[in-house]
């Protein structure tokens, strides 16, 4: 077999994995993987987003999940490739209930990664391609009600005569995203933002903010970001776009609309949901809700001795909205990660003497230097390839978790090495530096934390000539009244304090809508459970309660950036979809199972 061209030897081995699988032999199928082998799999064979590690893993899930998922009809997609040794190769699957696509990596013959993810639901199939709407009835008709005179009616009526499906909270870009998707499902939807117009949440944030991800890696689904879109999107131009996005995309979205409270009855299967709506309360009924605030939840305070008797203004990231008030002022910015950067170029843009004060070590990675390494497949040279947007979401989700370390520690070793004159002049300016505690770099930080990062657009050369400050390595002891007092004894006088101290769980968002006991039930939510800083074990495999069934039924999280909502923002709707059109949904792997 090893002598064969690289589509055979996939076709054999998918063939022998069909064979197995329909005899209902476990064994046999799992003795086709390598011992140290994944098979992570998004909703096709354990309506789940899990994945198993270990033949034995395998083993168990073929064994709950095969009398129902009855996979057939395994055959390769393209060509396969093959690259020191390991064969790559597509392939499309169906089940009882759902259509499936996925990626195979073999080495030696066997397989070393499998990954399975659902492309529709059978009898419930988006409408698109060949199979759009027809947009009109071709005849005369004097009760005809047009397509504007339907939407109205929609917009009039659902919430009120007719109850939503699926309530989303949150109208930022993840709530904008799986609301298309569920629209395209046919799930009744509503979303709901606090905010006064779609984009708020971009607009109303600090005027230099622009996106630190290529424009590759952000579109949003159906419609992509036209070709002379710029690389990096200022914060004005998307919210715009997201605006525009909730209306060409036809959503049910409410602004001017926060969520008062919410209560489950499992019993009857429903929510009650107390929302306010420009000043009117209003009852909604769903099925489902689903919490879209972003990756995060409310805002992360932190306690400073002495902040009664400090004179100046005390603010938290999120409510900082430009430095023209501090104009001709000192700033002490407590934090070093994202925010705290960009909050400090800012200030220093509009004539602030600003001092960031750094608590931890950050990983700093130039953008141009990620550009060219770290986002290879999101980039025109990869559209030239023919590796689209849909194409590189799927090689980025068919790596397993557990494989990344490796993988990001071989990169960000090229990394240090291209930019140790960088490195070198950062730390000579006082600033700390690390790339996580297994020197795995942003990435494995983003999903194991979602903090202790930066993206270097700019500040780092500030902070290298001296233009924006760094105290680092020292304790806040207390605030005085006309600044901060150090551990070392030493004072930085300040007439504002920002704290770029981050976001607690999604689920503390829970707490306060739903409760406590519910939040806790839940758990937190984000990081693996790789027992670095901030992420504690036990090992999860997958990121925690992220679009997948929680402990709390008919409750969901989505979130994260551009790219993670705009992929997994499918799977979440396809969950749902499905529920509602009754079809069988045993979860494997389920939360306390």
């Amino acid at each position: 077999m090893l002598d064969m061209a690289p589509s055979k030897q996939a076709a054999s081995w998918l063939s022998s994995l069909s064979r197995a699988l329909e005899a209902g032999d476990t064994e046999a199928a799992t003795n086709l993987f390598v011992e140290d082998c994944y098979w992570r799999d998004l909703l096709t064979f354990t309506w789940n987003v899990k994945t198993m590690e270990g033949r034995a893993a395998i083993r168990d899930m073929l064994d709950a999940t095969l009398a129902v998922t009855k996979p057939s009809a395994w055959q390769l997609t393209g060509e396969a490739s093959a690259d020191e040794g390991v064969i790559e190769a597509w392939f499309s699957f169906e089940t009882s209930s759902a259509w499936g696509q996925g990626i195979m990596r073999l080495q030696d013959g066997r397989c070393r990664t499998l990954f399975t993810a659902m492309s529709d639901l059978k009898g419930s199939e988006e409408r698109k391609g060949p199979a759009r709407p027809l947009g009109v009835r071709h005849q005369a008709d004097p009760d005809r009600e047009t397509w504007a005179e339907a939407r109205a009616r929609e917009a009039r009526d659902l919430g009120a005569l007719e109850q939503p499906y699926c309530l989303v909270i949150g109208g930022g870009q993840g709530g904008i995203m799986l609301g298309a998707r569920l629209r395209q499902l046919g799930v009744p939807t509503i979303v709901i933002e606090k905010n006064a117009q779609a984009g708020d949440s971009w607009r109303n944030r600090y005027r230099s903010l622009v996106l630190h991800d290529p424009v590759w890696y952000d579109h949003l689904p159906y419609i992509p970001f036209p070709e002379n879109w710029p690389v990096f999107t200022p914060k004005d131009k998307m919210g715009d776009w997201l605006e525009m996005y909730t209306r060409v995309m036809e959503l049910n979205y409410w602004t001017s609309t926060k969520c008062v409270s919410a209560s489950y009855d499992a019993a009857e299967k429903i929510w009650t949901v107390e929302v306010d709506r420009a000043g009117e309360r209003i009852t909604l009924m769903p099925k489902h809700i689903v919490f879209a605030t972003g990756a995060y939840g409310p805002p992360r305070q932190i306690d400073l001795p002495g902040a009664a008797a400090f004179q100046g203004e005390i603010l938290h990231s999120s409510q900082y909205f430009g430095g023209e008030k501090f104009r001709g002022r000192r700033v002490a910015v407590i934090g070093a990660a994202s925010s705290g950067h960009d909050i400090a170029v800012d200030l220093w843009e509009s004539g602030v003497a600003v001092t960031m004060i750094q608590r931890a070590p950050t990983t700093v990675v130039k953008s141009d230097t990620l550009m060219e390494v770290g986002f290879e497949i999101f980039s025109e040279k990869a559209l030239a390839r023919g590796i689209t947007t849909e194409k590189a979401d799927m090689i980025v989700a068919s790596t397993p978790f557990a494989l990344l370390p490796q993988s990001q520690r071989a990169l960000y070793d090229i990394i240090k090495a291209r930019d140790a004159a960088f490195y070198d002049r950062l730390r000579g300016a006082g600033f700390a530096i690390d790339f996580g505690d297994d020197e795995t770099g942003l990435l494995m930080k983003a999903y194991r934390t979602g903090s202790g990062y930066y993206i270097d657009v700019g500040a780092s050369d500030l902070i290298i000539d001296g233009e924006i400050g760094i105290r680092s390595g020292v304790e806040i002891k207390s605030l005085t009244p006309t600044g901060i007092l150090f551990d070392d004894g030493s004072e930085l006088a300040a007439d504002a304090i920002i704290s770029c101290t981050g976001y607690q769980s999604m689920n503390e968002t829970v707490a306060a809508i739903v409760s406590r006991e519910v939040a806790d039930k839940v758990g937190p939510c984000w990081g693996l459970g790789s027992g670095t800083r901030g992420d504690p074990g036990p090992w999860q495999g997958e990121l925690r309660n992220m679009w997948k069934p929680t402990a709390q039924e008919a409750l969901w999280f989505h979130g994260g950036n551009l790219a993670l909502s705009r992929f997994y923002s499918k799977y979440v709707a396809l969950q749902i979809k499905a529920r509602m059109e009754g079809t069988a949904t045993p979860v494997y792997g389920a939360p306390g199972a």
